[in-house]
């Protein structure tokens, strides 16, 4: 085995220790030396492959959102615009359940990063879930940009409205409802997105 493959194998084991981790809690904060017992490396090996927190938690999300979700809806043209965007954002909030699992989920952030400490570990690992949801939202943008559906500008504010929608809906999710949550859900999705195409106009 060559140095190259055992800097590989150690990359991957690395990363497949963390993801595990955060699977089994997306509040979990991965420190370095929590993740390197996990995946059985040094944490020097760890620092040489992720010489961040922020790169390796950049990392464990761009995997578990390549790993959740292969085949992107936004590239299915035989959909319109709108409905592949609302697919996308649906995709977002189908892991937060809904109801009992939605609470438990929201109930763990809440104590991860608001009545925690608001440490430069906490609030790293945060914007690492924010930068990711960003990079996401930003993506399928674009690729609507490159097809006509939108401007080809920065899409920093529509991205903004969009991850603000998806908190509040997810929020919903977790509070008592009298109707439907996924009619309701689905009506403000395309409210939401409505409005970011017919930006076009504005």
């Amino acid at each position: 085995m060559t140095q190259d493959d055992r800097s590989t194998g150690s990359r991957e084991r690395i990363l497949a220790a963390a993801v595990a981790m955060f699977g089994e809690d997306v509040t979990a904060r991965l420190s370095v030396r929590a993740v390197a017992a996990r995946a059985g490396v040094s944490t020097g090996s760890l620092r040489f492959h992720f010489p961040t927190q922020r790169a390796l938690q950049d990392a464990v999300l761009a995997r578990i959102y390549d790993h959740v979700f292969p085949d992107d809806p936004i590239h299915d043209r035989s959909l319109p615009a709108r409905d592949r965007l609302v697919n996308c954002l649906r995709q977002v909030l189908a892991p937060a359940g809904v109801g009992e699992q939605a609470r438990e989920a929201w109930s763990r952030a809440h104590e991860a990063y608001i009545t925690s400490d608001p440490t430069e570990e906490v609030r790293a690992a945060y914007l690492a879930m924010e930068r990711e949801g960003w990079r996401r939202i930003e993506y399928w943008l674009t690729v609507l940009a490159d097809e006509g559906a939108l401007p080809k500008e920065d899409h920093a504010r529509r991205v903004r409205f969009l991850l603000t929608v998806l908190n509040g809906l997810s929020i919903e999710r977790a509070l008592p409802a009298e109707a439907s949550i996924l009619k309701a859900e689905t009506e403000t999705l395309y409210t939401a997105v409505d409005c970011v195409l017919d930006a076009r106009t504005a």
